[in-house]
């Protein structure tokens, strides 16, 4: 009798949490921060918008927030560190994609080599725009 009990509530159990469903993911909402002067990121710049989002859906957020030194350097930092020029984007995009270490310390960023050389470049581009510098 104990034995058709167990049975029945492990079965019982079973059904139960199978007829809930597959859990659907939700969307990340956790908040990677916003210079608080809205206003200096440059206005209709598609780029900029497009390195943003590229930025908020990557695992930069591991290292990096946008105003607050995480592991790696606040992205305000790095945008106040380096001129917003051609020679700068293309630096810090070869930085995402190699990696590296000793600009910002000791502590090795990781390398992504599965980011593109564009892609790459409008997120530095986006971070660069941070301080509210257009490129030039």
């Amino acid at each position: 009798m104990k034995k058709n009990y167990s049975v029945t509530l492990i079965s019982v159990f079973a059904l139960v949490l199978f007829s809930c469903g597959p859990k659907k993911e939700k969307a990340s909402t956790e908040d990677y921060g916003t210079p608080s002067d809205q206003s200096a990121k440059p206005v209709g710049s598609d780029v900029v918008a497009q390195g943003e989002s590229l930025v908020k859906a990557s695992d930069c957020k591991t290292c990096h927030h946008a105003t607050n030194k995480i592991i790696g350097p606040a992205h305000l930092d790095v945008a106040k560190k380096y001129e917003f020029t051609d020679a700068n984007v293309k630096m810090l995009a070869q930085k995402i994609i190699k990696g590296g270490t000793g600009v910002w310390g000791q502590i090795p960023m990781t390398a992504h080599p599965d980011i593109s050389e564009a892609d790459a470049e409008k997120m530095a581009q986006y971070v660069l725009s941070l301080d509210g510098e257009k490129e030039h």
